[in-house]
């Protein structure tokens, strides 16, 4: 019943526009800081892995062995990737372009971050970026969206205009006449 009303009703896509820009407005935000402040994510991965260790672990150990082996040793791949994804699904959100595809990355990026131990915002990040990535294009027809989508499944669903009968009428019509 609710999915039904996030996907089609209009009222629906006047609330989801609200809940886009305000989650993107975050994204960009939180983005546009690390892209000019100098962003190092390896204090931020060392604390993760020291939080997965001991009795009062809060972060899961195949979660903290994973920052340890794989993030950690390309700490300077990560520290490209996440300024310029927040940014990214920020700017996305915001411009109604991918909704769906930007709140998705969104959701990856809010769980990478909670899974790590960080709460903060994450939650209602998350739990938003879920509402919109259930409500389809819906949450981005206020937006480029609009345009984008049916520009694109044009490209990508052309009909062919030659029905596969009508060369076979014309074989027969030929073969009749001579």
């Amino acid at each position: 019943m609710f999915n039904n009303w996030f996907r089609t009703n209009k009222a629906a896509m006047v609330l989801l526009t609200i809940v886009r820009l305000y989650v993107g407005y975050k994204w960009i935000d939180a983005g546009w800081h690390k892209l000019t402040g100098g962003f190092d994510a390896s204090g931020f991965l060392k604390g993760a892995i020291a939080k997965s260790v001991g009795e009062d672990a809060t972060v899961q150990a195949w979660w903290g062995s994973f920052l340890q082996h794989a993030a950690l040793p390309g700490v300077d791949f990560f520290n490209v990737l996440v300024p310029a994804g927040e940014f990214l699904v920020g700017l996305g959100l915001i411009l109604g372009t991918f909704t769906t595809f930007a709140a998705l990355m969104g959701i990856v990026m809010n769980t990478a971050y909670l899974l790590s131990g960080t709460v903060s915002t994450n939650v209602q990040l998350l739990l938003m970026g879920i509402i919109i990535v259930v409500s389809s294009a819906n949450a981005g027809k206020v937006g480029l969206d609009h345009w984008v989508l049916p520009y694109l499944r044009g490209l990508f669903h052309k009909k062919n205009h030659t029905p596969l009968a009508q060369p076979l009428a014309s074989v027969q019509t030929i073969k009749r006449s001579v």
